[in-house]
């Protein structure tokens, strides 16, 4: 999510999607060090990398070098993050992503072992560690053995509809589509087509998308032309397609997330919610249709596709739970982010001339009027792994 709005433009992003990842490694070389040690799932199952698309929740810096208002690689962003930085990631720290890649998640667990069972192919066994972050695919400092482990191509203020990244001139998901297929050419050049295969078969594709779509693109500019429900079928449309053709180049794990209670957003709230600015129901009204019509979706491509487990994430619920109860949770305040005022400010206008940041995010539920804490994320992924895990088996 990002909450940008700027004027309709017909260009399209100028970004290159070039990676300069050296691709020297060859499958004589791979053969000889590859091992089978990973961590098993029930089943015997594995999951060797994730592979995120999506909006700012999951965006790990693929904005930074793109001409656009829609980033966040400046201070006070990322003020909680490893040495203080700012990466590019649209909160104070981690994001959701970087939470299910680290190793305080499976994914992360089950990944370290075939990171470091590639290792020695770069000659780097004991440098690796433990992988913490989902590196961006942009990232200039991307290693040739993240492409083992998986990658996030989500831009900020991105979303289904074609037009809500056309106005920031973000990465649309096709451009994030032909990235991943770039990614896949690059890997297939490092352990051969066979491997890539078996990798994208047993690896966890992540999408999180619709909250620009409907929080900006619809009740910012379509409104007056489509009533939400049209609209949200527009969205689950292009949704599918996308979902189908990631099936379609050998994703079999999908997690979609729904959309958030996009009326309780600070921002929303200030804009929407009146004089005392509660949550913003129809907001919340729309994403709840959306969710639904998402949910019914993705039980019609399981039925269509019985290889694949595409597998619906609830995140609407639980955190709307949290900034219902945020004394529940530990948090002290629920209405408005930590970053100024906290009522109106996100990308651009939260930054560090802004006197009124708050001192310890902790007590947040938002970072800045759009996007969650770090620790609200960390609360959602701890939720994600007991509900949802066992239904990628």
């Amino acid at each position: 999510m990002c909450n940008i709005m700027l004027s309709a433009s017909s260009s399209s992003s100028s970004a290159s999607f070039s990676s300069t990842i050296p691709l020297f490694v060859s499958v004589f070389i791979i053969i000889l060090c590859s091992t089978e040690g990973r961590v098993k799932l029930p089943g015997n199952e594995t999951i060797p990398a994730l592979v995120v698309f999506g909006d700012s929740i999951v965006d790990s810096g693929n904005n930074n070098n793109l001409v656009t208002v829609a980033k966040s690689n400046y201070p006070p962003y990322g003020r909680d993050f490893i040495g203080g930085t700012p990466t590019g990631r649209f909160t104070n720290g981690r994001t959701p992503s970087d939470f299910l890649e680290s190793l305080d998640g499976p994914v992360g667990g089950l990944k370290r072992q075939l990171q470091r069972s590639y290792s020695c192919l770069l000659g780097k066994a004991e440098e690796l560690g433990i992988k913490k972050l989902l590196p961006a695919y942009l990232d200039p400092n991307l290693q040739p053995t993240d492409l083992l482990t998986g990658v996030s191509f989500a831009s900020g203020a991105s979303g289904y509809d074609p037009l809500t990244s056309k106005l920031p001139k973000v990465l649309s998901l096709s451009d994030q589509m032909e990235l991943f297929k770039e990614y896949k050419g690059k890997l297939t050049g490092m352990v051969g087509e066979e491997r890539t295969n078996t990798i994208f078969s047993k690896s966890l594709f992540l999408v999180a998308q619709s909250s620009n779509d409907i929080a900006n693109t619809y009740f910012f500019i379509l409104k007056g032309q489509y009533d939400f429900a049209f609209y949200a079928d527009l969205l689950v449309g292009w949704a599918s397609s996308f979902f189908k053709e990631l099936y379609g180049l050998g994703a079999r794990r999908i997690a979609i997330l729904g959309a958030p209670p996009l009326g309780c957003l600070p921002s929303v709230r200030s804009l929407a919610g009146g004089i005392r600015r509660e949550c913003a129901e129809k907001y919340n009204e729309a994403a709840e249709l959306f969710n639904s019509k998402l949910s019914s979706e993705l039980n019609s491509l399981n039925a269509k596709f019985p290889l694949a487990k595409f597998v619906y994430v609830d995140i609407y619920n639980p955190l709307l739970d949290i900034i219902q109860n945020p004394q529940k949770s530990g948090f002290e305040v629920a209405s408005k982010g930590c970053c100024g005022t906290g009522i109106i400010e996100a990308a651009f206008l939260c930054n560090q001339l802004n006197p009124f940041t708050c001192k310890d995010a902790s007590k947040y539920i938002f970072w800045d009027s759009y996007h969650p804490t770090e620790r609200v994320y960390k609360i959602l992924i701890s939720g994600f792994i007991p509900k949802y895990m066992e239904s990628f088996l």
